[in-house]
């Protein structure tokens, strides 16, 4: 309902020109990859992801109708995951790739010999530097309306942000392990959970429109965990 009243309160102030931001999560649990925004309602959503995935879904359709019914410009990003300076590190509820900066980093900084990692590490995930998503925002919101219709479709009209690229979680720990100076082994744990096995994101809707992301993931993760070192008092509650 908060998205919702924020889109409608937007349209009340007179504000034509909107982006709203979504997540990966609205593509169904067991859909084709990479996800093309065309997937979206075809099947089922992971249970998990359910709520959230819904609210997102009712942004985009809110969004649509506002357009058709108002002439409003009104338009919706999907990033995939995303990273970098000023993520959340907390070693209990934090995502993926800061939790793994987090704990190789204290591993090399304790001398530990080896790092275990949930799952078997065969899952692959995408990866967007904050960045890039920044720029595309942008991108999106300035592109003029012909090209942004001719790209879309009034009752589709949501667009794909990543990078194009994805990495097993096992690999995508060696790479951290390499950024942050950990040289022990690293295992992994199979009794515990994969999760979805794939999500990489269809972003060839943008790309065509002109934009792709330049930021390579082994310059991001270095780049954010230099802001790590820098913010270590803050980040490490």
């Amino acid at each position: 309902m908060i998205e919702c009243n924020v889109i409608h309160q937007a349209f009340a102030a007179g504000v034509r020109s909107l982006l709203q931001l979504g997540s990966s999560c609205i593509y169904p649990r067991a859909v084709a990859q990479p996800m093309a925004e065309t997937a979206l309602l075809t099947g089922p959503l992971e249970a998990t992801n359910e709520p959230y995935a819904i609210a997102k879904i009712a942004g985009i359709k809110l969004c649509e109708s506002y357009n058709r019914q108002h002439g409003a410009d009104y338009r919706s990003v999907m990033p995939t995951n995303l990273y970098g300076p000023r993520d959340n590190f907390h070693p209990e509820n934090s995502h993926v790739l800061p939790a793994l900066i987090r704990r190789f980093h204290e591993a090399a900084q304790q001398g530990k010999d080896e790092v275990v990692i949930w799952g078997t590490g065969t899952p692959r995930r995408e990866f967007l530097h904050v960045d890039d998503m920044a720029e595309a925002s942008l991108f999106v919101l300035d592109l003029p309306k012909q090209v942004y219709d001719d790209n879309t479709d009034p009752m589709l009209s949501h667009i794909n942000v990543g990078s194009g690229t994805d990495i097993s979680i096992l690999d995508l720990a060696h790479l951290v392990a390499r950024v942050t100076g950990f040289t022990g082994r690293i295992l992994t744990d199979p009794d515990k959970p994969d999760g979805t096995m794939r999500k990489l994101m269809d972003v060839s809707r943008l790309e065509a429109m002109g934009w792709q992301a330049s930021i390579g993931l082994e310059d991001g993760i270095a780049a954010t965990y230099d802001w790590f070192l820098q913010n270590a008092e803050t980040v490490r509650s």
